[in-house]
């Protein structure tokens, strides 16, 4: 197995966007992202080359639900300070689409969304997001499969909208 810190420069970036797309805030993800390597660092057994990062993703979900679970009663506040930077329609758009995406992309379950951003965004293979979420290879591929109906109707009805 290759030294930690080369473990960490090779993941550390597919960990930190995955733990980022499942819960939307930058500084948690970057706690998230630590704890990760933290936990795979003090673990007692070796880590298996092939299995890295479903082993790295499958801590960053646990922490992630950890976090859930222990900040259940807290709401999130209303994010009211206007962007001052002037930005043109086309970004705009795009930055309103991309809010509708994620708005749509939060309202999966929490296993739908990681199963969805392992295949998607980390281009994992559906055996190894299965064995990650302990689930069947076909309940993954269908969770997957109306995740990506769910976005695309969103992003359809965004475009209707906006033109």
């Amino acid at each position: 197995m290759t030294d930690f810190h080369s473990l960490y420069q090779q993941h550390a970036p597919q960990v930190h966007r995955f733990v980022l797309f499942l819960c939307g805030d930058s500084a948690l993800a970057d706690d998230i992202t630590s704890d990760t390597f933290v936990r795979a660092w003090t673990a007692r057994g070796k880590i298996r080359e092939a299995t890295v990062k479903s082993y790295l993703f499958t801590i960053a979900r646990n922490l992630y639900r950890d976090h859930l679970r222990r900040n259940k009663r807290l709401t999130e506040l209303e994010d009211t300070i206007p962007d001052s930077s002037p930005g043109l329609q086309v970004r705009t758009e795009h930055k309103a689409e991309l809010a509708a995406v994620m708005d749509a992309l939060s309202t999966l379950s929490e296993v739908d969304r990681a199963a969805l951003l392992m295949r998607v965004q980390e281009d994992m293979p559906y055996e190894e997001i299965a064995h990650t979420l302990q689930l069947p290879v076909t309940t993954v591929k269908v969770k997957v499969h109306r995740a990506r109906l769910k976005l695309m109707r969103v992003r359809g009805a965004f475009k209707e909208v906006n033109p």
